[in-house]
């Protein structure tokens, strides 16, 4: 998830009329109008999707099928993750690097047997598909999915509610995936989301996507919920927002993401390296790094926001804020950022620069609210 800001007209999904019935403050986002709260407010979003249901509007990011047979093999080149034994019917989180290691985008991965269905950040969505197609065009064909939505449902209540409209998808786990007639049409359905909550993300035609946001949300279970919850539940979750703590001057291993650089892609795998900035990659997983992304547990209730500088005890900078703000879970405000990778040891004592004071904060392992995804 990302946000930029442009001259451009401002784009609308195929919800947007069902967002101003519902009383939604709108706002641009990624190049498009966005809600971002609706009138119960933010801490009553966030605070339903973590005990409830809520349904999410993210049509604004993009949808691509890779087809053919050389589909898993040509995304690997650009990807440092293992695609080729992405087993049907599962999702796996990936990244697109870029020469000197850094991350362009982070995305998802499905494997639906014929075709890959990838899902990549609104405001990264032009340049990827350039990306795919200047890259990949000649071993698979690029198919840019303009017609879709992309709903999601998130929390508690979430597998129940739509289990109502689809038994079937009960039995899917985390990062599973499957083809689910909802509404009457075939929609593209993973247990997966944003939250740290169990829940769907569900891909579907554009021109039924307003009856399916509807049919969910007369369900008492499941609420509206807009983009300052969205970020308020991938913070308490330890997720990334692209653009923020992760960008194009940043690696994976700096990013704490080594649990999603596939083994047969290391130094010693099957497939090493074949990506780009893969030397740079492997030389941090070998070598280490001189900062890391860690947790931020301010000792005070004053939010640390985006940008603050890190200091020690003797006002040195250390670090900076690449997330933040007020956890409604914990009641507590919470924060990301890098710091100096000696210093990223869970209980290190920092301080976060704010109006000029310091902030006294904790680095404090992540997620800060367990998650709690579907295993089975």
């Amino acid at each position: 998830m990302s946000d930029n800001h442009s001259d451009a007209p401002l784009l609308r999904t195929p919800l947007y009329d069902l967002h101003v019935s519902l009383g939604a403050k709108m706002v641009p986002f990624a190049g498009y109008e966005m809600p971002v709260q609706y009138p119960s407010g933010i801490i009553k979003e966030h605070t339903h999707t973590r005990t409830q249901a809520g349904l999410f509007d993210v049509s604004h990011m993009g949808q691509v099928f890779l087809v053919g047979p050389e589909a898993a093999a040509a995304l690997e080149t650009l990807v440092p993750v293992d695609i080729i034994d992405l087993p049907q019917g599962m999702q796996r989180y990936a990244l697109f690097t870029n020469e000197t290691g850094g991350v362009m985008d982070d995305l998802m991965v499905a494997n639906f047997g014929d075709r890959l269905f990838v899902v990549v950040n609104a405001a990264c969505k032009a340049q990827d598909i350039a990306h795919m197609q200047k890259h990949l065009s000649g071993r698979c064909k690029v198919e840019v999915l303009g017609d879709r939505a992309l709903l999601a449902l998130q929390g508690p209540a979430a597998a129940t509610v739509l289990a109502r409209l689809a038994p079937e998808v009960a039995k899917m786990v985390f990062m599973n995936t499957a083809t689910v007639n909802l509404v009457g049409v075939p929609c593209y359905v993973s247990r997966s989301g944003y939250t740290g909550e169990d829940g769907f993300e569900i891909s579907v035609p554009a021109d039924k996507a307003e009856a399916l946001a509807r049919e969910l949300l007369s369900h008492p279970e499941v609420a509206p919920i807009g983009l300052g919850a969205r970020d308020s539940l991938r913070l308490e979750a330890g997720l990334c927002l692209y653009g923020h703590d992760l960008d194009v001057n940043t690696s994976p291993v700096e990013s704490s993401l080594l649990w999603a650089l596939s083994k047969p892609r290391r130094a010693d795998g099957a497939r090493a390296g074949g990506y780009p900035g893969a030397d740079v990659i492997l030389g941090h997983i070998a070598n280490g790094v001189s900062r890391k992304r860690v947790g931020l547990r301010p000792n005070a209730r004053v939010p640390v926001r985006e940008g603050a500088e890190i200091v020690d005890a003797d006002g040195r900078k250390v670090g900076v804020v690449t997330s933040g703000g007020f956890g409604p879970t914990l009641e507590a405000p919470v924060a990301m950022g890098y710091v100096e990778t000696a210093l990223a040891k869970v209980g290190t004592q920092l301080s976060a620069m704010v109006r000029g004071k310091p902030v006294p904060v904790e680095v404090a392992s992540t997620p800060f609210v367990p998650q709690r995804y579907y295993r089975g």
